[in-house]
């Protein structure tokens, strides 16, 4: 499975669920489970390498923002969440992480931000195709830390001047 394929299956289930995260994960895990297991492997190791590339602080700050605070679990389901908004919401918010201002046409904090399900998609998938737990994917160890600069989380000031036209939207 290529890129463009990855991308394809994670924008068919969006669009067929309408947007809700919940409903697109069950979606992704019906599509999943149309392949075979080392398709859905492969899928599983772009899932993943994208989640590890999202592991930064600039992103946490503007899910903080996003959702009035995010803890480590609720970071990593915002990762999650994040991948299943497709190529170009993901590519663009690791570019530059205010820009999910402009990338992002609705955002209900109650509902977005947070896809749990969407990482174990192909783990379901992948155990109800072979009755067997996902194996070791072979990628590089997530660091224990977030990449990149620190972002002082609790201080409203900071996030305003760090994101500027998220805290516009979503916070002022």
């Amino acid at each position: 499975m290529d890129e463009t394929e990855f991308w394809g299956l994670v924008d068919h289930a969006r669009e067929t669920a309408e947007g809700d995260p919940e409903d697109q994960s069950d979606l992704l895990v019906e599509q999943l489970s149309q392949l075979d297991p080392d398709s859905v492997l492969d899928f599983a190791r772009h899932f993943e390498a994208r989640a590890n590339r999202a592991y930064r602080w600039d992103l946490w700050g503007a899910a903080w923002v996003l959702l009035g605070g995010v803890s480590d679990d609720a970071f990593e389901a915002f990762r999650y969440w994040l991948i299943g908004q497709g190529r170009e919401v993901f590519e663009g918010a690791l570019h530059d992480p205010d820009a999910l201002a402009e990338l992002l046409d609705d955002f209900d904090e109650q509902v977005d931000g947070d896809c749990e399900d969407l990482g174990f998609a192909a783990d379901e998938a992948y155990e109800q195709l072979t009755g067997l737990v996902l194996p070791e994917l072979g990628l590089p160890e997530r660091p224990d830390e977030p990449v990149g600069a620190t972002v002082d989380l609790e201080n409203d000031a900071a996030l305003a001047e760090r994101y500027p036209r998220l805290w516009e939207r979503f916070r002022s």
